[in-house]
């Protein structure tokens, strides 16, 4: 599965943590997780190797969203990891956010955002990218 166009928000989730361990920011505040989110957590996301940064329990999960025009009524929906190499095949632009979230604290953080789909492969095709 080629990917491009990938940012990772790790820096901004080392600056949220600090800014709670120093009192800068409230748990309340970081811990904010909506229900809808918390929701696919359950359901559709994955365990992660690491604890919960703030509460520190093994529960923490990933969840992807997979956005893109040619998705229609099924972008903006949670998947599964296995499910983005079907989708970068069939679909020639989605934009995949990646969410860290814990159930039991309701911390969440947006980890890293990409880009899959057939318009990857043609573009590296021909050498006409658009990055």
């Amino acid at each position: 599965m080629d990917i491009r166009s990938a940012v990772d928000y790790g820096l901004a989730r080392r600056a949220a943590l600090v800014d709670l361990a120093a009192g800068r920011s409230s748990r309340l505040e970081a811990c904010d997780a909506d229900p809808y989110l918390l929701r696919a957590a359950r359901y559709h996301g994955e365990d992660l190797p690491y604890p919960c940064p703030v509460c520190r329990h093994r529960r923490l999960r990933s969840v992807h969203y997979a956005f893109g025009d040619a998705l229609k009524d099924a972008s903006g929906r949670a998947r599964r990891a296995r499910q983005l190499e079907s989708l970068a095949r069939n679909y020639p632009d989605v934009t995949v956010y990646v969410v860290e979230v814990c159930p039991d604290c309701a911390w969440n953080h947006l980890l890293r955002t990409f880009v899959i789909g057939t318009a990857a492969m043609s573009t590296a095709a021909t050498g006409t990218g658009r990055d």
